[in-house]
């Protein structure tokens, strides 16, 4: 059709030309917008084919066929095969099964022996944070969601100060022109003064049309990566001159049968402010300079750093269901296959981003931050912790899991967690507070380590479950994940942390374990009366004959004053 109207004259042919050029500069600068159609065809391309195929052959062969019976036969298998496809593929999640499977396949999985130690705790969850930096902020303003990143040597909450989503004037001429950056591990996160940071991107996540994060950096993609690449999450951080950055962790997705979720390096973009040369380069070839997971390693500011997208390490966490074999998870298998659980009202699910100490774990394993899961038994009612998954948040290519199912040892999981600190204090509201984001906390004490979750008590709103209370004070839980105790802190103090525990549970240690004294505490008169009691009662009774022998004394005396007279 095309050539026999560019064959009627001149005219056809310069608007044909006109058309295929016009097409072609709608397919550069809009690339952004259909990119995600790009991404389906990419994650779904053997099963596209294998039914474009066979629909291609069934409609042929239903063509072909002069009698009805067998068009009908044709058309009943199409349907079939089909049918079979959703069920199967999408409603009994087989296709979610053989992608998990790849990612299984693919990764690099260490066991350790040795449970890190945790550092540099902090002390508010995310939503808290989220909380309290909107309350900081102006009307026309939103707070990007908080990532825990380091900062100068330190773990800081990062997030931006953009244009509200709700004012579309101020998306499209504004730029992002504070970062908020807060401790995580001090109970008073100020939100003012040094902690807000005037600093101007031009690029956001809030902003519109090519001002926008996720449509800058696609433009930056290259061809190939368009077909590959997503962005995910947005950092904000500091790089190796000190300078402020966004850093926008890329999913690339790998394999032909069953593709899967990798990461894929980061998209670094620089603040500045907005210009026509800056409005130019945005519009022709996006904006950001790419960073491959091979070239990280020449960015220190990017190593042992959170870069890693919560999409990837939740599924690479996920795969370890398959340590029991390729069937083990299905229905009728279940002995070795566990999940992430989801926890009730906790708006921030697993992964919980935990600064970890692996000096003494006889791994590889870099001291740093971490996405940590806690893996359990898929059975609604099975809470016990299977599995803790440490994956390093920088990206690097492996995973370290400690198997606490196979050592046998009884530990609590995080699900579990919430009744435990509702039945510790019964005279809590616990219809407006929930505790929530039982994070690792793991310490040598008492001549060992020791697991426990640090969790937090925040009031959530009766009509928006997603409004959490930010207290600059809030109430701080640790549960023995062995003994199922709970202990409640002071947040104010955590220095005293560990010896609260053991004022609390050194009595039941000592009992079960065995164990000796520590923090300079020394047995109590008491409790060496009650040892020496406890000797006294160990020694046989022996049959007191004293008044017996008495009596005769008296009476052998009385006998001799007789004689004497």
């Amino acid at each position: 059709m095309i050539k026999s109207y560019w064959n009627k004259g001149g005219k056809q042919k310069r608007i044909t030309v006109l058309v295929v050029v016009l097409l072609l500069v709608l397919l550069f600068f809009f690339r952004d917008d259909y990119q995600p159609v790009l991404l389906f065809l990419r994650k779904y391309i053997f099963i596209i084919l294998v039914s474009v195929i066979l629909l291609f052959l069934g409609l042929r062969k239903f063509r072909k066929s002069a009698k009805v019976g067998s068009r009908l036969g044709v058309l009943a298998l199409l349907i079939v095969f089909f049918g079979v496809l959703y069920v199967v593929g999408w409603h009994y999640q087989m296709y979610d099964y053989m992608k998990t499977y790849n990612v299984f396949k693919s990764i690099d999985k260490v066991e350790i022996n040795e449970l890190p130690l945790t550092q540099n705790e902090r002390i508010q969850p995310l939503r808290n944070v989220f909380s309290m930096a909107n309350e900081s902020v102006g009307e026309t303003k939103d707070v990007s969601l908080p990532h825990l990143v380091r900062v100068d040597g330190q773990n800081k909450w990062t997030m931006a100060i953009q244009p509200s989503e709700k004012y579309v004037m101020q998306r499209i001429s504004d730029n992002t022109e504070e970062v908020f950056s807060v401790s995580s591990t001090t109970p008073f996160p100020r939100f003012s003064n040094e902690n807000r940071i005037d600093v101007t991107f031009s690029i956001g996540e809030s902003l519109k049309f090519s001002r926008n994060t996720y449509n800058a950096v696609v433009q930056r993609f290259n061809p190939w990566m368009l077909f590959n690449h997503e962005p995910s999450d947005t950092f904000y951080m500091k790089n190796d001159n000190g300078e402020w950055v966004q850093v926008v962790s890329l999913i690339k997705w790998k394999g032909f049968f069953f593709p899967y979720p990798s990461f894929g390096g980061v998209m670094i973009i620089e603040n500045g402010e907005h210009d026509f040369n800056d409005y130019m380069e945005r519009i022709l070839i996006g904006k950001g300079t790419y960073v491959s997971p091979e070239e990280i390693k020449n960015y220190p500011f990017l190593m042992k750093q959170n870069t890693l997208s919560e999409k990837v390490s939740q599924l690479e966490a996920e795969s370890l269901k398959f340590l029991g074999g390729f069937s083990d998870p299905l229905p009728w298998n279940m002995e070795t296959a566990v999940k992430i659980p989801l926890m009730p009202k906790d708006q921030n699910q697993q992964p919980y981003v935990t600064d970890f100490n692996f000096s003494d774990s006889n791994s590889d394993a870099y001291s740093g931050l971490y996405h940590w899961f806690g893996l359990e038994p898929v059975g609604n009612e099975r809470t016990s912790l299977s599995y803790s998954v440490f994956v390093p948040a920088d990206g690097t290519d492996k995973l370290y899991y400690y198997d606490h199912a196979t050592k046998k040892q009884g530990y609590a999981g995080v699900s579990a967690m919430p009744l435990k600190v509702k039945e510790s204090r019964k005279e809590y509201d616990w219809t407006a507070s929930t505790p929530v984001e039982f994070r690792p906390y793991i310490k040598d004490i008492a001549g060992r380590k020791r697991m426990f979750f640090l969790g937090t008590i925040s009031s959530i709103s009766s009509t928006d479950a997603q409004q959490f209370d930010g207290s600059a004070t809030p109430d701080l839980v640790l549960i023995d994940s062995e003994y199922r105790d709970v202990i409640w802190i002071d947040v104010k103090h955590p220095s005293t942390w560990d010896e609260e525990v053991y004022k609390q549970l050194n009595e039941a240690w000592r009992a079960s374990e065995g164990i000796g004294y520590f923090f300079n505490e020394k047995p109590k008169d008491e409790d060496i009366m009650e040892q020496q009691m406890d000797s006294l009662m160990s020694i046989p009774r022996i049959e007191n004959n004293t008044d017996k022998i008495n009596t005769l004394q008296r009476q052998l005396d009385s006998l001799k004053a007789v004689g004497g007279q």
